[in-house]
């Protein structure tokens, strides 16, 4: 332990003038890090298909950024890190439209609605592209580097960026309406939580653990809830950032923290129901019984939402690098850093399945659409999944 404890404090003082910092590369050149759990055989009692894939570009090319499919309608947009959006047809993965912008560098997207496609830049833009053939709409500066999705709704355009802010803009022209400014911790997690719109309110989790919650069109804060406080004598021991998305669900608001807490919300007050000591950066997923976490460690739990106690936990895939759970068909699935989905029973855990998307990292979350899994890896494959036996 004292190898780590040395490397870690000289990384600290090489990573405090950044700001941001990548979790899964901390330790990776650690020697006395424990490797990541071998896959041994799985007989499958659960029958996976794929319905078709496709190459969307470069991917992410190695970095930490959050691209990831948006479905809406019959169409899934898509986007790499070199500048190219696409447009498919759900159904089908056949190419609708395809536009490549030279010279962006896409970090965060893209989100749709309202008309409009968005993305966010490692430059400090938001674009929006139109719905129907990718041309551009509209450019919007904004502080720093999006890493998160843009969401859009009731006509506004909110986006969270990695120096703490939240800005709204016209959906129409991309004029700014407002922003909320707040102070970061010195060293943070090298990503941000998505913002949620849920119905005039839009919800967004920080880097200081702290929860709020703003009036979509005036900006007005309605809430404010500390779902972890920082503790520790160095910076890195501080850090409690929110990078996953919160989850709002039957009234409720669902997240968790990174060496801090995982908690429930109501959704209407921002008051904590309840609070549990965990660790995630990944984020969360859930169904109508549990909520599905991805831990620091790559474990995944089942936890009962109603009290947070501890239903399940599935740890066979430990250090294998685990985007969020999705739920699909009621089954619990998660991505790896070889490109495997592993799939779970969500009454006690138990591996059901596995297959391959491709050989690169799967970081994001599958995005789910009715019975259909939307799964893009780090390399730009992506992939719709089905459970055999099931209809579209």
């Amino acid at each position: 332990m004292v190898t780590v404890r040395i490397s870690v404090i000289s990384l600290l003082l090489l990573l405090v003038g950044c700001g941001s910092m990548d979790p899964l590369k901390l330790l990776e050149d650690e020697s006395n890090v424990e490797p990541p759990a071998e896959l041994v055989e799985l007989k499958s009692s659960l029958g996976v298909r794929k319905l078709w894939s496709t190459s969307v570009g470069s991917g992410s090319s190695d970095d930490r950024v959050k691209l990831v499919p948006y479905v809406q309608g019959n169409r899934v947009y898509v986007a790499d890190r070199e500048g190219m959006v696409k447009a498919l047809d759900s159904g089908s993965g056949r190419i609708v439209w395809s536009v490549e912008k030279e010279g962006l560098e896409i970090s965060g997207g893209p989100g749709a609605g309202g008309g409009l496609v968005l993305i966010g830049t490692s430059n400090g833009e938001v674009v929006a592209l139109s719905e129907q053939d990718g041309s551009e709409k509209w450019r919007a500066r904004v502080s720093s580097e999006v890493l998160s999705v843009p969401k859009i709704a009731m006509g506004v355009v909110v986006v969270h960026t990695i120096d703490g802010k939240l800005y709204a803009m016209d959906a129409s022209d991309g004029k700014l309406k407002w922003v909320y400014d707040r102070s970061i911790p010195v060293l943070t997690l090298h990503g941000n939580s998505s913002p949620v719109i849920s119905g005039s309110s839009v919800i967004c989790g920080f880097a200081s653990g702290k929860l709020i919650s703003f009036d979509l069109e005036s900006g007005q804060q309605m809430w404010e809830s500390t779902i972890a406080v920082p503790t520790g004598r160095s910076e890195l021991e501080r850090m409690v950032d929110i990078d996953g998305d919160p989850v709002v669900h039957s009234g409720m608001v669902y997240v968790a923290t990174y060496q801090g807490q995982l908690a429930a919300v109501v959704e209407g007050s921002g008051d904590v129901v309840w609070r549990r000591k965990f660790s995630s950066y990944a984020g969360l997923g859930t169904d109508s019984k549990n909520l599905y976490v991805s831990d620091a460690q790559d474990m995944v739990w089942a936890i009962d939402p109603k009290n947070s106690s501890s239903m399940w936990k599935q740890s066979k895939l430990h250090g294998r690098k685990l985007s969020a759970p999705a739920v699909l068909g009621g089954y619990v699935v998660v991505g790896d850093f070889e490109g495997y989905l592993h799939w779970m029973s969500p009454e006690d855990g138990h591996m059901v399945a596995r297959t391959r998307v491709g050989d690169q990292p799967i970081t994001t979350s599958p995005v789910i659409d009715g019975k259909v899994a939307y799964v893009l890896g780090d390399g730009g494959e992506l992939a719709a999944i089905a459970i055999s036996g099931a209809s579209q």
